[in-house]
């Protein structure tokens, strides 16, 4: 079988996208993410509320997000995996941020959501890929007969790990290893590529 790598983008290649839009505003709970809350809907409609009730628009963020950079060693990790392997990127941000984000890293592939904007720019909502996205990328790339790596901090990846054929924690909050002690941790990218070797050899 090809062996092909599907991994997370927040927290794993680049900083915590709503983190730094928190402290820019000056916002604490735009800092709860994924790491804290496992319900994604719960999440994002909490961050909505946040931004209409302080008047932020898109602009907001994509003004944060141009002065976000990749993880020191991310890009070169990135070329890396694309070297060897087959890479997606399999996340829960947006296309509108994601864009100047992947042009950062090289433009590897990726999966992921899409905001809802209004013409006066006030984000209005978000439309999902589709509902455990995560999961059934994986599981779609499995039926197709890939062997399946992958790797991700949070509660929204525990479905893609768990339907890998290898799941791997990377860089994961005390709380994620707690509740889920069947993954391999790894805390950088040197303990992650050695596990990447070991489960294609």
């Amino acid at each position: 079988m090809m062996n092909l790598i599907c991994s997370d983008l927040e927290g794993v290649f680049i900083p915590e996208i709503w983190i730094n839009v928190a402290l820019r505003t000056g916002i604490e709970e735009l800092k709860l993410t994924t790491r804290d809350i496992s319900d994604y809907d719960v999440l994002m409609k909490r961050r909505l509320q946040i931004l209409d009730a302080n008047n932020l628009k898109l602009k907001d963020i994509m003004d944060v997000i141009a002065g976000v950079d990749p993880l020191e060693g991310a890009v070169e990790f990135v070329e890396w995996l694309r070297s060897n392997y087959q890479l997606i990127v399999v996340s829960d941000t947006f296309d509108q941020f994601a864009q100047p984000l992947m042009k950062k890293m090289g433009w590897p592939t990726i999966f992921c959501h899409t905001l809802l904007v209004d013409e006066t720019g006030r984000v209005t909502g978000y439309k999902l890929r589709q509902a455990d996205a995560k999961r059934k990328t994986v599981n779609a790339l499995r039926s197709l007969d890939y062997r399946v790596v992958a790797f991700g901090d949070s509660y929204n990846d525990i479905g893609m790990l768990q339907a890998a054929d290898q799941g791997i924690l990377f860089s994961p909050p005390d709380n994620v290893v707690a509740e889920y002690p069947e993954f391999p941790v790894t805390r950088n990218y040197d303990e992650l590529k050695k596990l990447i070797l070991a489960s294609v050899a």
